[in-house]
């Protein structure tokens, strides 16, 4: 056995991310996706330089195998091989958050990068008028990556105009968040691992959606990364106040991958089918927020099969109940924790540092 193996095995943790004493609530175990099963770094090679803007820029293969990558980097202790040594990235929020800005910083510190942290726009000079054309020209010279959240739709794109290093979407006003969905997969694809098959060997999924894709962007990302995942599922339900909750672009996207859906306002009569219940609290309208309709409620009391799961990308407010934490349809934390070793392979693959993974990584 090598010395990088012994190291490896002496470096292995269990991450404190168990369920309180008397919770049922699900935490699956990830050596699942990667058990005999090595990950194909040719593939993630891929994501070298790349910016990540939409959820729809991955094929199936890249979002399994950073999957499966990050299964392992929840498994081991990375930090001892130093994989982000010397990269810099910038994480510009024009936009509050909690999860997300700390799960990236803490990813790139984990991976001993460094972080040069952007918590509030106000403080930047876009708060003097300042184009983020402009400011992305002078990241160029400050980091090796940028992960931005804004409140416009468009600020990808402007902030592309001079920026000529990767650029990570963390959220874009009504459009996107990759990262997000990323998070999403992995905790359905530890979850259930033979997801990672490109055929079927279990009965396919009924994948319910509370929320309305055309204006909640994490709900649209993790629709349209569903998309790869067809064959996989039997139906999509998508339950909104809306009656067209989508926006032409994803409509024509679903038609595409001729995948079976519908749109309904009835909560309660859909839950007994649902293997699958992905649900946000709020929807983005330009300037302001939007709490979900009273209707999209649920608690441990609503009618959800038995063997359900539900995933929220939280913040929540009160359309996720507390009482439902302990129970075993709580996939929602373990989803959370796990956005950062998903966010590690990521910024591994983008940075172009796989090859400072151990020999042995993947045994």
């Amino acid at each position: 056995m090598t010395d990088k193996k012994e190291r490896l095995k002496e470096n292995a943790i269990t991450p404190n991310i168990e369920p309180p004493d008397g919770s049922k609530a699900i935490r699956p175990e990830p050596s699942g996706l990667f058990a005999n099963n090595p990950v194909d770094l040719g593939i993630l090679s891929e994501l070298e330089g790349i910016s990540i803007l939409e959820a729809g820029q991955f094929s199936f293969e890249q979002v399994v195998e950073l999957c499966k990558l990050a299964a392992i980097l929840e498994k081991i202790e990375i930090w001892p091989y130093h994989p982000l040594d010397g990269k810099i990235a910038v994480t510009a929020f024009f936009e509050a958050s909690t999860r997300t800005r700390t799960s990236f910083e803490s990813a790139i510190l984990r991976l001993d990068g460094k972080v040069i942290s952007i918590a509030d726009g106000r403080t930047t000079g876009q708060a003097k008028g300042e184009s983020l054309a402009d400011i992305g020209e002078m990241f160029n010279a400050y980091a090796d990556v940028v992960i931005m959240r804004h409140t416009e739709t468009e600020a990808p794109e402007q902030m592309l105009e001079n920026l000529r290093i990767p650029l990570i979407n963390a959220g874009n006003g009504t459009g996107e968040h990759p990262t997000q969905a990323l998070a999403d997969w992995f905790a359905l694809l530890k979850w259930r691992p033979s997801l990672i098959d490109s055929e079927p060997v279990q009965a396919k999924l009924n994948l319910g959606i509370l929320g309305t894709p055309g204006s909640m962007r994490a709900v649209k990302s993790f629709l349209l990364m569903a998309l790869l995942f067809r064959s996989h599922i039997r139906k999509v339900t998508v339950i909104s106040e809306m009656a067209d909750p989508f926006g032409p672009d994803v409509t024509e996207q679903l038609r595409q991958a001729d995948i079976d859906y519908e749109v309904s306002n009835d909560v309660r009569e859909h839950l007994p089918d649902l293997d699958v219940i992905y649900m946000n609290s709020i929807a983005f309208l330009g300037d302001s927020y939007r709490s979900m309709d009273s209707r999209f409620k649920l608690n441990s009391d609503s009618p959800i099969k038995e063997s359900a799961v539900i995933l929220h990308p939280l913040a929540r407010l009160d359309e996720l109940d507390t009482s439902l934490d302990k129970t075993r349809h709580n996939l929602y934390f373990s989803q959370a924790h796990g956005a950062v070793f998903v966010r590690q392979a990521l910024l591994m693959s983008v940075l172009g540092r796989l090859h400072t993974l151990p020999d042995t990584f993947d045994t």
